[in-house]
């Protein structure tokens, strides 16, 4: 179910999806890069957390401070033993928000006379204190009865906090600020614009608790503090999308321009002309390496694009001679129904001559065809000395000799035994039919291949005809039924699996070389 619930998604994704180019993509990744500290900030409650907890700091510094200096005004303060910082505990995602903190109650009984001197002592301090850091600041007793503060007279002890504090130990709350209003559009993406930190601390004096500090205060508004940090925002801001403009214009010259203009290469290419460029210096490696694919792509497209139209004009010139004779003989054939036997016989032999060669021609052009698409296979791996030797054996005759120098412990071939016996089969009877009385077949191993030289006594090719005796169709012999496909199917047949053929210069007769990978 999950599965085709996916598969649903992305074909609705594959169906919208609009067509982007490669700039709005890279744009839109480095937009959205550069957009997650922000979204951090407000979204994840970053910056935001960090106001809040500097609040925290700030009224854990101040209460620290008038503690210390309440309990000296109170008696003789504890020693110091270490150092121990309070770090701030307030975490906006994990801290529970407690409701607006409710009003005082009443206090039983009266405070004594030393505990009222001692907070008319402390009261210019704190009222000084809280008109410099804008907190409220309440000074309790032992019991929680308020002594410096609003509500003067009244008790704090149900506090959680307070409680907390007249046990000894510090406390920060969250609660909610029921008096809160909003003053800013955009306050409500805010978390923290209607809480107030409530931060209740002990005073020890003399080995014991005489009273506790209440101090409360709002933490600085998200945009208060971003406008107060615009400067450090702003010029942030600046060098990011200055940064942006950079990567761009680096990701555009190493990849979109080159791709671009390889698109447009390829275009006029495709068209039938023009030429892949060299690849620019500011692209990356991938892409230059693309550049040069494409290169080798477009050569190899037009070397068989002319190959193909040479092989056509040379099939169409071959097919043709023969159709023109059986076309013209038949036609004589039907004009001339009382035509002499001997001269019926000769125009039907000469129809049949023809009708032979197209059929040789056609199973030749297939095994050429066969010979291009075949497909090397790197297991084959062919005992080179036994492919002679059985070759040699099949056309060894009182009247054509074969004669083998073959090397010791000549190593096998990486080539099918059929494609080296089929091309020195080849070669020996293009020998024999030449009129050449031996052929000598020497082997050596060179790096990586193994060399073999086939040598006739034969006529030889004439100069003027060694340049073209690959090409398909061109043969000397084509009084007594030649082809001219034998040398291209065995160099294709070589070639696709690794291996080559030449002609190489002989004193006497005709040489080739054939080169087959070393297996």
């Amino acid at each position: 179910m999950r599965g085709g619930m996916i598969e649903a998604f992305k074909h609705v994704v594959r169906r919208h999806w609009p067509p982007l180019t490669l700039r709005t993509i890279l744009l839109l990744t480095f937009v959205f890069v550069a957009a997650l500290p922000g979204v951090g900030a407000l979204f994840l409650r970053v910056y935001e957390n960090t106001l809040v907890r500097q609040t925290e700091a700030e009224l854990i510094a101040q209460g620290a401070a008038l503690a210390a200096a309440a309990g000296a005004a109170a008696g003789t303060l504890p020693g110091a033993t270490s150092y121990a910082p309070e770090p701030p505990a307030v975490d906006l995602r994990l801290t529970r928000v407690l409701p607006d903190r409710p009003p005082p109650h009443a206090a039983g009984g009266r405070a004594d006379t030393a505990t009222l001197a001692w907070a008319t002592r402390l009261r210019p301090v704190l009222r000084q204190t809280a008109s410099t850091t804008l907190a409220s600041i309440q000074l309790l007793d032992a019991s929680g009865r308020i002594l410096v503060g609003h509500d003067a007279g009244l008790s704090e002890a149900a506090l959680p906090e307070v409680r907390s504090a007249l046990a000894g130990r510090p406390a920060t709350t969250l609660r909610r600020n029921d008096q809160y209003r909003q003053h800013y559009a955009f306050e409500w993406l805010s978390r923290a614009s209607d809480l107030r930190l409530h931060h209740a601390r002990p005073i020890v004096a003399d080995g014991r608790i005489v009273g506790a500090l209440l101090l409360s205060r709002s933490p600085r508004a998200l945009f208060v503090g971003i406008y107060e940090d615009r400067g450090k925002i702003a010029l942030g801001i600046v060098l990011i999308f200055a940064t942006l403009v950079l990567l761009s214009g680096l990701l555009s010259r190493g990849i979109v321009r080159p791709v671009e203009a390889l698109g447009e290469a390829t275009r006029a290419v495709a068209a039938g002309g023009g030429s892949v460029p060299d690849p620019p210096a500011t692209a990356a490696v991938e892409i230059q390496a693309l550049y040069r694919d494409f290169a080798t792509m477009a050569d190899a497209i037009e070397r068989r694009s002319r190959y193909l139209r040479d092989f056509a004009h040379a099939v169409s010139h071959e097919f043709k001679t023969p159709l023109a004779g059986i076309g013209g003989a038949v036609e004589l054939l039907q004009d001339h129904p009382d035509m002499a036997p001997a001269d019926r016989e000769r125009f039907l032999a000469n129809i049949a001559g023809d009708a032979a060669r197209l059929s040789q021609l056609v199973s030749r052009l297939l095994d050429l065809a066969r010979a291009d698409m075949a497909i090397a296979s790197g297991e084959a791996i062919s005992d080179v000395a036994l492919a002679l030797r059985r070759t040699a054996d099949a056309f060894d005759q009182h009247d054509f000799a074969i004669v083998l120098d073959l090397p010791d412990g000549l190593p096998p071939a990486r080539a099918p035994v059929a494609v080296i016996e089929a091309a020195l089969a080849g070669l020996i009877e293009n020998s024999r039919q030449a009129g050449a009385a031996t052929v000598h077949i020497t082997a050596a191993v060179e790096t990586g291949r193994i060399a073999l030289t086939i040598a006739d006594d034969g006529p030889g090719i004439p100069p003027g005809d060694r340049e073209r005796v690959f090409e398909p169709f061109f043969t000397s012999r084509r009084a007594t039924g030649g082809t001219g496909l034998g040398l291209p199917i065995t160099r294709s047949l070589l070639e696709s699996h690794g291996g080559d053929i030449a002609l190489i210069g002989a004193e006497k007769g005709t040489a080739f070389r054939l080169l087959v990978p070393k297996g």
